[in-house]
């Protein structure tokens, strides 16, 4: 019993992610070294519908490329391993309020005037003292109202550079950013991924997030503010199982 409890005490703070802010006591977060976005365990090559692939026209004695911007060079990313500059400016609001009413009335009646003359007969074989023509005499009413409101402001403004991870067979561009930034003793982690168009990468190299598909934005950390601004894991657990 002495020596299960230890080991049942170390499965739950490995459990719950506590070891790791346990060894983080008196210091800041440790940041992650810069590494190959696809060696990431989690990472896997990205496949979408591709078009019928068409060759180029022939150009023969022409030093222009079709979609250059450059004369001589075309600047922007369009291999795998080239840096691109990923613009995420969002600015939102949503502001939704409901309110439903519903009420419901209803009145049934029975009885039995006439029953081939046996109507006088009802009360003697019930033993009881009735009235043939009021047996039964229902009613019932009903109120439900429900009012509901959500308001959502969200504003994110990132710059953040990416690196191109995949080209697709279309051409398409899979783009992969990462940055962490740690600051008095919080660590702020951004990544963004998604799927770019080289017609849509501006001229300074840059692309807008509403310009990507399958976009994935993530803006997070930890730290001592972020540890003290979610609930302990016993309440998680809790808010999860009761049903009350």
């Amino acid at each position: 019993m002495r020596r299960a409890l230890p080991l049942a005490l170390v499965v739950v703070l490995a459990g719950c992610g506590n070891l790791q802010r346990l060894a983080e006591i008196g210091r800041p977060p440790a940041m992650t070294p810069p590494s190959d976005p696809t060696s990431d365990p989690t990472y896997r090559p990205l496949t979408l519908p591709m078009p019928h692939t068409n060759p180029p026209p022939a150009e023969d004695n022409s030093l222009w490329r079709n979609g250059s911007r450059a004369f001589f060079k075309d600047q922007r990313a369009a291999q795998v391993g080239d840096l691109i500059t990923v613009l995420v400016n969002v600015n939102d609001t949503g502001i939704l309020s409901n309110i439903s009413n519903a009420g419901t009335t209803g009145v049934e009646s029975f009885g039995m005037p006439n029953f081939f003359g046996l109507e006088g007969n009802a009360p003697k074989m019930i033993n009881g003292n009735i009235v043939p023509k009021n047996l039964i005499n229902t009613n019932s009413a009903s109120t439900i109202t429900g009012t509901g409101t959500i308001t959502r402001f969200e504003t994110i403004t990132l710059r953040l550079a990416g690196v191109v991870t995949q080209v697709m067979p279309n051409g398409n561009l899979v783009v992969a950013a990462r940055q962490e930034m740690r600051v008095n003793e919080e660590l702020r982690q951004l990544t963004v991924n998604g799927v770019v168009r080289p017609q849509d990468i501006a001229s300074d190299n840059t692309i807008s997030h509403d310009r990507m598909a399958e976009a994935r934005i993530d803006y997070g950390g930890r730290g001592q503010i972020s540890n003290y601004q979610q609930s302990r894991w016993g309440q998680q657990l809790f808010d999860a199982i009761l049903p009350f």
